[in-house]
């Protein structure tokens, strides 16, 4: 199974290679192509665009004309804003049309911001909307394509499907039209009409290429559709980013203060609670100094080897806040540690040619430090390896065991938090774990020079 968290919009399902339930097709894509739902559906889209797209550059067009024209009073603005509103309800439109017809998933734009309610806050929000104006701009150009692609999509399909079946109809030309035929040509001297048998076979075989060809044409015509409606009528890039920023500061702030309730439970259950013993141990051992020197000594010796432990808590805690040794010898010694406390043997490479920052050197090192321990606890693994490159602008990290495989990011583990910390940072997580094995994870982190 392969997982990659990432971005894109939705499409129809795959290559379709599969028919339903999972049974492969007995016939070629290119042969099945004419009868399938996606190419009519497309089809479909086609020859509704023409009558929308008429409708909406009317629209459009004489809305922006009269509210141009009515500028010089203030009747000019309320049209305008009219006029983008009306674009707007277009869009709504035509992302449920494409939503339906060619199985273009776009997100809604964003909405007006608007200071206070009321009509004038309205108008205003509507003229400084920058996504109003787009859809409106998708209006105007909409139509010429939709004239164009209306008449190529109409004339193949037609040509290609009447030139298919006219050995089922040439029969009316001698019946009813007083030829023999389909005329080929003609002129004052002679005609040329396809009436004998290898002539209405050759006419047959070029309908079925023609037929054969046309859903390509059409898929080919309603890409240009899908760019059209996912650059104009879905949300800017803009808006995309502020969206995706918002919802990586809340991940950033939900996992710094899960780290900081982990730090509290561990210093209050591990060295906190370890601690106030040995206070209460030494007291104990104050108390008996004068009455029971020996006991008392032993008391102490027991508190010392508390205050050991105890400082290998903190020590242990520490190294997981940020360790010493990433911040003095960078990733390679770091990750080496690691490495070392691992349960499976662990092989790593790390080749850099420099140190990255130190915020994306600490997010690789929690990264890999993750990775392995799932591999300790839940591979099954005999041996690990984990390799460190930079390509480009990238710093790369993979993590790979020969254990059991199945790793499933899907399922709310580990893997689909450490996801959504590597995405906080415009990370990616490309999860590779088929069932039996091997495991192959890699993630994705920008490269920012120390």
């Amino acid at each position: 199974m392969a997982t990659r968290y990432g971005q894109g919009y939705g499409e129809w399902g795959g290559p379709g290679s599969q028919g339903a339930g999972g049974r492969p097709h007995r016939l070629p894509v290119a042969l099945r192509a004419p009868i399938e739902g996606r190419s009519w559906a497309e089809f479909c889209y086609l020859l509704l665009s023409l009558p929308i797209g008429i409708t909406m550059f009317t629209y459009s067009v004489t809305m922006f004309s009269v509210g141009a024209g009515l500028l010089v009073t203030f009747l000019g603005i309320p049209v305008l804003a009219a006029a983008l509103g009306g674009c707007r309800g277009f869009g709504a439109l035509e992302r449920a049309r494409a939503r339906t017809l060619l199985g273009l998933e776009v997100a809604d734009p964003e909405p007006l911001r608007m200071k206070r309610p009321g009509a004038m806050a309205w108008i205003g929000a509507m003229l400084k909307s920058g996504s109003s104006w787009r859809q409106m701009l998708y209006t105007v150009l909409q139509f010429p394509w939709a004239v164009f692609s209306f008449s190529v999509g109409i004339t193949f399909w037609v040509t290609g499907w009447a030139l298919l079946t006219y050995p089922l109809w040439f029969w009316l030309f001698p019946m009813y039209g007083g030829q023999g035929g389909l005329q080929l040509y003609g002129d004052e001297t002679h005609s040329v009409y396809l009436d004998n048998p290898f002539e209405i076979t050759v006419t047959a075989l070029v309908g079925l290429l023609l037929t054969l060809a046309t859903p390509w044409i059409v898929r080919g015509l309603t890409t240009v559709d899908r760019l059209l409606v996912h650059g104009l009528l879905g949300p800017s890039r803009l808006a995309t980013r502020v969206v995706e920023l918002e919802s990586d500061r809340g991940v950033v702030v939900d996992t710094a203060a899960a780290d900081l309730r982990r730090i509290e439970r561990d210093l209050h259950d591990g060295a906190g609670a370890r601690l106030v013993a040995l206070a209460m141990d030494l007291g104990l051992a104050k108390e008996k100094l004068a009455a029971d020197p020996q006991a008392a000594a032993r008391m102490v010796d027991e508190a010392h080897g508390e205050v050991k432990t105890a400082l290998r808590e903190l020590r242990d805690l520490a190294r997981g806040i940020h360790p010493a040794v990433l911040t003095d010898r960078g990733l390679d010694a770091a990750l080496s540690a690691v490495a070392s406390r691992c349960t499976v043997p662990v092989q790593v490479d790390v080749d850099l040619p420099a140190r990255p920052a130190p915020a994306i050197e600490g997010i690789a090192y929690f990264t890999v430090s993750e990775l392995l321990q799932n591999v300790g606890k839940h591979a099954r693994a005999t041996r690990a390896t984990v390799d460190v490159w930079r390509a480009q602008n990238r710093l790369l990290l993979q993590v790979a065991d020969d254990g059991v495989g199945g790793a499933d990011p899907s399922g709310g583990s580990g893997l689909a938090g450490l996801a959504e910390r590597l995405d906080a940072v415009d990370g990616v997580l490309v999860v590779d774990s088929p069932a039996g094995g091997p495991t192959r994870i890699t993630a994705e982190l920008p490269w920012r020079s120390a």
